[in-house]
């Protein structure tokens, strides 16, 4: 078992601490003080940290880097963004030309509007709704993550459940979190529509809005089932609420039309945000022009950095390789292939496990039977995953240590990456078992 020097990292870690809050730039960075990395480079598939610990990257950011890092045909146009000059509290040429190639490849999207992070664009789509519907209240689903903001950074405690409960305590991600919010929130379980069309029936009256993400990219990446979406779609549309459809991970990776297209479904309004510009800072609230022309016209949206010349240039690039070329067929089959590799190594071990989600944004998940919404994803034991994935690390194979992030794959990732990660993969995997005594 390799193991890896992050003496570098650890020293840097201490110096980090000193200045900002647990010597990083967001919470989900922390990896301990013995484990946190610090990045020197990167490009393709693959990163080096400040030791020169070699990876291959399967977390990609949690998602931007669609095309791999540093890819040289958006960096070439971002240079050309560059030269733009940056903001200007003006509009440039660019962002008509990108907004109307997302309304080519998302019907949905018939006016779109920038932000800046997949948590400015699902603001602006919440502020949107209400504004729209003039209703104020809104429904997430169990698991869910729209970003962090106070108005979506709540979670179902399912874990406090007790005997005969049908609805979790809904309870604030941490400190800071307004308690008055909560009234706002209706909670319902993903899958299962007759739950949904209970609190519509009862609320509608104060509900504008309906966000969902249909394959959630933070808990295991768990899909929605197509009917369940449709019945949402009709639902909403009986009870005059917003379908919002959360695409910041999944929006131009399992589809050039998103989630959307892959289960024939059409949003009121839709975010995006990773996968758009192949790293760089850019996201995208978009729906009907009914709804969207309510901005300037009661509803207040804007900011400094939306659209600036630099991400839009990336974007541009972006869109036109995923929509023109054959990068997503050849990331789905990537996926696919490693799923298959690691497959075949966990049944020649009688290991159960499921793979959810989507082959590009896909979760592994240790148990009998694939979880269908979030309360399956809390029974199941993740020691297992958990333990791999330190063991994994120490290999040089990178995908985050929490299971309910997805393995994210590139188009810059390719055969000789498949190879070594599934070779790397088994000798993981008996150490891991090893460790816990089930080898």
């Amino acid at each position: 078992m390799s193991h890896r020097s992050l003496k570098k990292s650890n020293e840097y870690f201490k110096r980090a601490l000193k200045s900002m809050p647990l010597g990083v730039s967001s919470n989900f960075r922390y990896w301990g003080e013995e484990r946190t990395l610090y990045i020197k480079r990167a490009k393709g598939p693959r990163i080096w940290d400040i030791d020169d610990n070699e990876y291959i990257d399967y977390r990609l950011g949690y998602g931007p880097a669609i095309l791999g890092y540093a890819d040289d045909r958006v960096d070439a146009a971002a240079r050309e963004g560059m030269e733009v000059g940056g903001v200007f509290a003006l509009a440039t040429e660019l962002e008509a030309v990108v907004a109307e190639r997302i309304q080519k490849m998302v019907p949905s999207a018939e006016l779109v509007r920038y932000s800046n992070s997949g948590t400015e664009a699902v603001m602006a789509a919440l502020r949107l709704a209400r504004g729209y519907t003039g209703k104020d209240s809104y429904i997430l689903v169990e698991g869910g993550y729209h970003g962090l903001h106070d108005a979506t950074l709540w979670q179902a405690a399912v874990d406090k459940m007790r005997p005969g409960d049908t609805v979790p305590p809904l309870e604030p991600y941490g400190e800071g979190v307004p308690k008055i919010v909560k009234q706002l929130i209706h909670c319902v379980p993903l899958n299962d529509a007759n739950f949904l069309e209970d609190v519509l029936r009862k609320n509608a009256d104060q509900i504008g809005a309906f966000l969902i993400e249909p394959i959630m990219g933070n808990c295991c990446g768990i899909p929605a089932q197509a009917d369940y979406v449709k019945a949402a779609r009709e639902l909403c549309d009986r009870h005059g609420v917003m379908m919002i459809i959360d695409e910041v991970k999944t929006g131009f990776r399992v589809a050039r039309g998103g989630v959307q297209e892959l289960m024939d479904v059409k949003a009121d309004l839709c975010t995006f945000a990773k996968a758009l510009a192949n790293g760089y800072p850019i996201s995208v609230v978009a729906g009907r022009e009914e709804i969207m022309r309510k901005i300037g016209n009661g509803v207040v949206h804007g900011g400094t950095y939306t659209a600036h010349s630099v991400s839009i240039a990336a974007a541009n690039k972006t869109l036109e390789i995923l929509d023109e070329t054959d990068a997503l067929e050849t990331i789905e089959t990537y996926g696919k292939n490693l799923q298959a590799g690691f497959a075949k190594i966990l049944d020649a071990r009688g290991i159960a496990h499921n793979f959810v989600g989507h082959a590009s944004m896909g979760g592994l998940f240790f148990a009998e039977n694939a979880p269908t919404n979030y309360r399956d994803w809390v029974k199941h034991d993740s020691t297992l995953y958990e333990a791999l994935a330190l063991h994994l690390h120490d290999l040089g194979i990178l995908c985050e240590q929490d299971c309910r992030e997805p393995w994210f794959i590139a188009e810059s990732h390719d055969d000789a990456c498949l190879k070594e990660t599934i070779e790397k993969f088994e000798i993981a995997l008996d150490a891991t078992l090893k460790q816990l005594g089930r080898s």
